[in-house]
């Protein structure tokens, strides 16, 4: 029951968050969303199992994940404020950022995510948590894809070379 109230309060906020993206399928949001409740549901999951047996292999590997996961995000919004010089929203950078972790990769911030939901994934290996974290990689690399559309259109060529020299979430792989 819990994890109920839990799922569905986060969700109102996740909800809040997106809600003018769930009204266009072709925006980045809109996968963004589906992610972003993928990985929640995970986390519920295995709320309960966060801090059991907490120097396993896989409790050390998850509590690493998790770790890079905040770092890189931390890290992440930070550029993306500091350097991509928003009007208003957050994501509505006025400047293609190209230092620090988007030297390397075009969306540290969905690596994050993704770095997130193995950390939970690894918190209590399953089939359901394999499928949850498949789908929550699927949904952030669509959301990826479509924003590199969305970039394209908004930098132009800028983006377009930026995206040669860069790799999408894991740098000097793929």
């Amino acid at each position: 029951m819990k994890n109920l109230v839990i799922f569905v309060i986060a969700s109102a906020g996740i909800f809040a968050f997106s809600w003018h993206s769930l009204r266009d399928g072709r925006s980045h949001g809109f996968y963004r969303f589906f992610a972003f409740e993928c990985i929640l549901i995970s986390i519920l999951l295995n709320r309960n199992l966060w801090f059991r047996d907490p120097f396993s292999v896989a409790q050390i590997i998850s509590w690493a994940l998790l770790c890079a996961s905040l770092g890189l995000a931390i890290h992440g919004f930070y550029l993306l404020i500091a350097v991509g010089r928003p009007k208003g929203y957050f994501e509505n950078t006025t400047a293609v950022v190209m230092l620090g972790a988007y030297k390397y990769i075009r969306h540290p911030l969905y690596a994050s995510l993704i770095l997130l939901a193995w950390g939970s994934f690894f918190k209590d290996v399953s089939l359901q948590g394999v499928m949850l974290t498949a789908m929550a990689a699927t949904f952030l690399f669509a959301t990826a894809r479509v924003e590199e559309s969305e970039n394209l259109h908004k930098f132009g060529e800028e983006y377009a070379s930026y995206m040669t020299k860069t790799k999408m979430f894991i740098p000097f792989l793929f």
